[in-house]
């Protein structure tokens, strides 16, 4: 137990020291582009620091506690995931290799940790295993992509990440993931709005392989699978609906855009701290439906998640509404 708080310290303090270096650098600096939330060059590569930090303490765990058979292929997803987040963050990478190396390690995690259960598919045979293996990959990859989405306002994605870890840490007794939480509290410490810095691809695409992994890795069964996954909704919904609703007016998905609901209510008056706030709150939420009526929790959670989004829109409604108003009456 001692052992265990001197772990999680550890790694609050040395995210929190090297997160601090790197903020004092030079040479990662986040230039606002047109998918950006903030207006000065701020640096950015901070994920850098909390996954060195997770990286280090969980090292050390080998050595220290009885090994997680789990910990290796755990690192060897998110090695590939980091290193190539590293060299975007430093120089930018076209986005077709970023998304072969999110292939390739969605494949390792694949093979490592089994598929995603889906028993309507699996108990077709050899052809619905295909399909379920070639859906989990497909899964997983979209979870790395949708937290990097999302990550575009000071404290949103590590402060809804941090609760979600700590619920997959209680939710799976997986104690492993406290040494993350503790790394991404002390990133935070620089992140919470002002942000003194960004976490950029390094940490967001971790976070989210993190998140994917704990699930495909803990599972035994398939309603626990499910409902755990339910606990990624604030971010993977706002994500999802964003997707559908461009496609539905015909834009392109691929291009860089400001039109995400955290964003848009930003762009309607809300501050960082209040859109940070809500969505952390949501998780929160979350955690308490699935932590006491699990799968029956997740639908309920899908549930008030789809609400949220409802209310979201017709408050953005109202504002743009209301703002037209005001505007067409003073004019002459």
């Amino acid at each position: 137990m001692v052992l265990d708080i001197l772990l999680i310290s550890a790694s609050f303090i040395l995210s929190l020291v090297s997160v601090y270096g790197i903020k004092r650098t030079k040479y990662l600096i986040d230039t606002p582009n047109d998918r950006s939330s903030h207006t000065q060059p701020t640096p950015r590569g901070g994920g850098i620091g909390f996954v060195l930090a997770f990286a280090v303490t969980s090292a050390i765990t080998t050595f220290t506690q009885t090994p997680d058979p789990q910990l290796l292929p755990m690192w060897l997803t998110l090695i590939p995931l980091a290193l190539v987040g590293v060299l975007d963050d430093l120089w930018g990478m076209p986005a077709s290799l970023r998304y072969l190396v999110q292939l390739t390690t969605a494949t390792i995690a694949t093979f490592s940790f089994g598929i995603f259960p889906q028993p309507w598919l699996t108990s077709l045979g050899v052809p619905g295993q295909v399909v379920a293996t070639l859906l989990t990959i497909i899964g997983f990859t979209a979870i790395v992509n949708f937290f990097n989405f999302m990550d575009g306002l000071d404290g949103l994605v590590a402060g809804c990440t941090a609760v979600q870890l700590s619920f997959l840490a209680l939710f799976f007794n997986q104690p492993i993931l406290w040494l993350l939480v503790a790394a991404l509290v002390g990133f935070l410490w620089w992140n919470w709005s002002p942000a003194k810095i960004f976490m950029g691809d390094t940490g967001s695409t971790v976070l989210g392989a993190s998140v994917a992994i704990s699930i495909m890795s803990n599972a035994d069964h398939t309603s626990q699978a499910w409902a755990a996954l339910a606990i990624t909704l604030p971010l993977t919904g706002d994500a999802s609906y964003t997707l559908v609703r461009r496609l539905l007016q015909h834009k392109n998905i691929f291009q860089a855009h400001r039109e995400h609901i955290f964003q848009r209510l930003h762009q309607g008056g809300w501050s960082h701290d209040q859109v940070a706030f809500a969505y952390i709150f949501m998780t929160f939420i979350l955690t308490i439906l699935i932590s006491y009526f699990g799968l029956l929790g997740a639908g309920i959670s899908l549930f008030l998640s789809a609400i949220a989004i409802g209310i979201f829109e017709f408050h953005l409604l109202y504002k743009t509404q209301s703002h037209n108003w005001k505007r067409n009456k003073i004019e002459p």
